[in-house]
């Protein structure tokens, strides 16, 4: 079997982003974007997901967080659906719920070829840490318009928003983990015969 790798550049005028990503990888991460909770969330994300993933952004955050949270999205995303390349033999779907304390999260994911994203986080606050909440559903509907998959998340209850959060990128890795799996087939999981 190939091996499932991919590296993306990104350079925009707001961002100058780089991610090398490994879907057969064990959850090694080098994460820097220069916001403090998306790297937490990408931590997570990558070590529950079993990817290996190096993400490194400088971007502009004199003005905000929302060029470079949309654009790690976004070259995340990429990264997904080079390494993923035809989607032969992959699970294709995957769906997972994690708690974090009194946060409990569901995600749901489908490698369909058509992005979709449908998020619920609940959310109270404006920020959790140096990353305005506004930005977290953004990052999930950039990644999914990019990696050309279907994202729900709902998480279904918690008092705490970093809780929120968390279990919900701990879902998602978790569905994501389940669905990237490779089966025995040499086929490309849709009626259609691509994704």
């Amino acid at each position: 079997m190939s091996e499932r790798k991919s590296e993306i550049v990104r350079k925009t005028n707001e961002t100058d982003i780089h991610v090398i990503l490994n879907a057969d990888g064990s959850g090694k991460d080098k994460i820097k974007t220069g916001i403090g909770f998306l790297d937490h969330m990408l931590h997570a994300f990558a070590k529950h997901a079993r990817i290996d993933l190096e993400l490194s952004c400088k971007g502009d955050l004199h003005i905000d967080d929302h060029h470079t949270a949309e654009d790690c999205a976004l070259a995340l995303g990429q990264a997904f659906e080079k390494a993923l390349a035809d989607k032969r033999g992959i699970a294709r779907f995957g769906y997972a719920y994690a708690p974090l304390d009194e946060a409990l999260a569901r995600a749901v994911v489908d490698f369909s070829g058509r992005p979709c994203a449908v998020v619920d986080f609940g959310f109270k606050r404006e920020r959790v840490g140096d990353l305005s909440t506004e930005m977290i559903p953004h990052f999930i509907q950039s990644l999914a318009t990019t990696a050309k998959a279907s994202i729900h998340i709902d998480v279904l209850r918690g008092d705490n928003d970093h809780h929120r959060a968390e279990a919900a990128f701990k879902a998602l890795a978790l569905a994501v983990r389940q669905a990237v799996k490779r089966d025995d087939s040499d086929s490309v999981p849709s009626t259609k015969g691509v994704l």
